[in-house]
Order: C-alpha cells, then structure tokens, then sequence
C-alpha cells in the first residue's frame, strides 16, 4: 500500500523499501530484543543519504521536501520503527533547526557531519517534571561574559547516545515562562554533558531514550541558536515539522499491523475477523490521507499546524487500534516473546506519547478550529 506522491517522494520511497528489506527489516528482531540499532545500520544510512534527507547538497545533504520524508520514515518504519525513529529524530527536530534558526557557522559545523552520520542529531526540551508544558522548564542557563552556563536534567531524549549534537533548551528564568526559554547547540564531549542513563521502554527499543545531566555546562556564545529567548519559537517550529515525521512512523507501524493482521485472517474466518480487517482498512487509509495532507502543506510554504497535530493523532490511534485487533486475531501466537504482532502492538503504543500526546494534540485542534487560527505557536 504505497502512495504515488510526486517523483521525488516515489523515488525515495522505492530506495527506501529497496534498502528495508536489505538492510533493516531482517534486523528488526534483533533490535528489538537487544534495544539496540547496529551500527553498521547507522553506518549504511548514512552513505545511502537517508541521514541527509533535508539538509541542501551544498550543506553535505541529498535534499529532499516534507513528501520525501514522509514516505522514507513510513517505509523504515514498517520495517522497524526504531530505524524510523532515529531518523526522524535526527532529520525533523536536530538538522532543520540548525538550518533555519542557525547562523553560517553553525551550519557549516554541523550540518555536512550530521549528513554523513558522524553523530546523529538529539533534541533536549522535556524534563522530569516539564513534559507537555514547557513553561515548566527547570534546566536554568546563565550567561558569564563570553560563555553560556547551563546546569539541569533532561528526560526521555532519543539518540543523545550516539549524538554528533543535541539541541538544549534552558530558561535565564522560569518566572519568564516562555519568552526565559532559550536553545543551545551541544557538542558531544562537552565538559559536565553527561548520559546519566538509557531508559527501558514498553516499545520503539532500539531508538535511544535517555537521561541527560548538565552539570555546569559551559558553552562558547556561538552555541546559542538564534536568539535570546526564542527557545520556544524553535522548538515549537521543530515539533511541527516533527510531527508529520512521526505521524509517518506510526502510519507505517498502522500499514504493517494491518499487513500482519491480513496474513492471519482467512476467507473461512469468523466475521469479527474480516470486521477488524475491515475497519483496520479504513483506518490505515484515513490516516494516509492526513498525513500525506500535511506533508503537501508543508512543502506547499502553508500554514500546516493544525494538519500536522491531525495526523499524528490518527496515524497514532490507527497504529494502537490496528496492532491491537493484530494480537487478539494472532491468539496464543500473537503473545508470544518475538511475534512480530505483539512486537507492533509494544511499537506502536508509544505513538500516542512522543511528539505531543493525544491531549495535546486534541487542544492544538480543538484551539485552531475554534479560533480558526493556524497560529505556529498554538499553545
């Protein structure tokens, strides 16, 4: 069940599946029982330009509009949504704001390494107790002469393990609320950045979640991306756009829960069977078309928060909804340690979560339709 898109996106997608069912989808037990993509994956997604994806040639990149993300992260992830996650992580909320919000330097630094995969990209916004309400951020900065110092903890931030450079957001105080917010660029190794540790987790094992620790950071001016207190203008641009990425992740997860669920539904079966099918069907497919929606206003230069919080929120009810019909119609076999069914149920259970809960998305749409305001700074 692919989607024709413009030539672009159908290209990459016919790469993408091509180098899936090479390199990822015969792997995908293994990551996730070991909760841990190889690094020669890592490796080969770079040199076939998937770590790129966005960043212009002149930059090291391959290029390539929202549709073209689209369509690889749906094809990784119906290989393995780890692969998929660490991509999106990577492309959507990493390298596009350094390439929006960054200065020359910063680009020319980071942008042709993330490109080639000497790292990958990381992005630092929640903490133990400032999840969904970023007003809440505790990780405090202050600026000494030349150099920023940064002191807090972060949480559930993926591929910091791995990271060529992680985006930081830090308030100079949380009595500014929002406009205190402010972003930094982190190289790896810098002194008192620390992985404090790597969290287990129910589903998407493979994709890096962490802890991070500041422990009096200290970073050169030039670490500040944009401006003083535009922390969350970027951050919210970055979980737009990050949005349709992963709203595509789980689509994928939704298209092979479906496809698993096919091959265990007969002609013969009990009519609650070919129900489930049915309506799985219509849920993948209703999916597809928000996602693919977002994506085109996205390339398009339109106002696409409102598509971008409505495909996350189908594409992630239709992944649980679908993997979940996927195990009651696998039975015993379903359950079992390394069915592929209940390893989609686990994936795609986290969808609702990451990128903007369910309730979060709901009071994005429920603001926007209301106000009939696509607004990029909905909260």
């Amino acid at each position: 069940m692919t989607s024709s898109g413009d030539a672009p996106a159908l290209a990459w997608r016919r790469k993408t599946q091509e180098f899936a069912d090479r390199e990822v989808r015969p792997r995908a037990p293994e990551i996730d029982r070991n909760d841990r993509v190889p690094d020669e994956v890592v490796r080969s997604l770079a040199r076939e330009g998937f770590l790129g994806l966005g960043i212009p040639e002149h930059w090291g990149g391959g290029g390539g509009d929202a549709r073209s993300l689209v369509a690889v992260l749906e094809e990784l992830s119906a290989a393995c949504a780890a692969v998929a996650v660490l991509v999106a992580v990577h492309v959507s909320v990493c390298a596009q704001p350094i390439l929006t919000s960054g200065t020359e330097a910063q680009r020319r630094r980071y942008l042709p390494a993330l490109a080639r995969g000497d790292g990958v990209g990381a992005f630092a916004l929640t903490e133990p107790d400032a999840g969904s309400d970023t007003a809440r951020i505790a990780t405090r900065y202050e600026r000494a002469g030349d150099e920023f110092r940064l002191r807090g903890t972060k949480m559930f931030t993926s591929n910091a393990v791995s990271a060529g450079a992680v985006l930081v957001f830090a308030t100079r105080d949380p009595g500014l609320g929002h406009r205190g917010i402010s972003a930094f660029v982190v190289p790896p190794g810098t002194s008192g950045f620390s992985v404090a540790q790597r969290l287990d987790k129910l589903g998407l094992r493979g994709s890096e979640t962490t802890e991070l620790v500041l422990d009096d950071v200290r970073l050169p001016a030039e670490a500040l991306l944009g401006a003083e207190g535009d922390g969350l203008k970027i951050a919210l641009g970055a979980l737009t756009g990050g949005r349709v990425g992963i709203a595509a992740c789980a689509l994928g997860v939704a298209r092979a829960a479906f496809e698993e669920m096919r091959r265990n539904v007969r002609a013969d079966d009990a009519e609650w069977k070919r129900g489930a099918l049915a309506r799985a069907f219509v849920d993948l497919a209703a999916a597809r078309a928000l996602v693919e929606r977002a994506a085109e206003r996205k390339d398009a230069g339109e106002p696409f928060v409102r598509d971008a919080s409505a495909a996350k929120l189908a594409a992630s009810r239709a992944a649980v909804a679908i993997a979940s019909a996927g195990v009651d119609i696998a039975g015993a076999e379903g359950v079992r340690a390394g069915a592929t069914a209940q390893r989609l149920w686990r994936d795609a259970r986290v969808f609702p979560i990451v990128e903007g809960t369910t309730e979060i998305q709901e009071l994005i749409l429920g603001r926007s339709l209301l106000a009939d305001d696509e607004s990029p700074n909905p909260l």
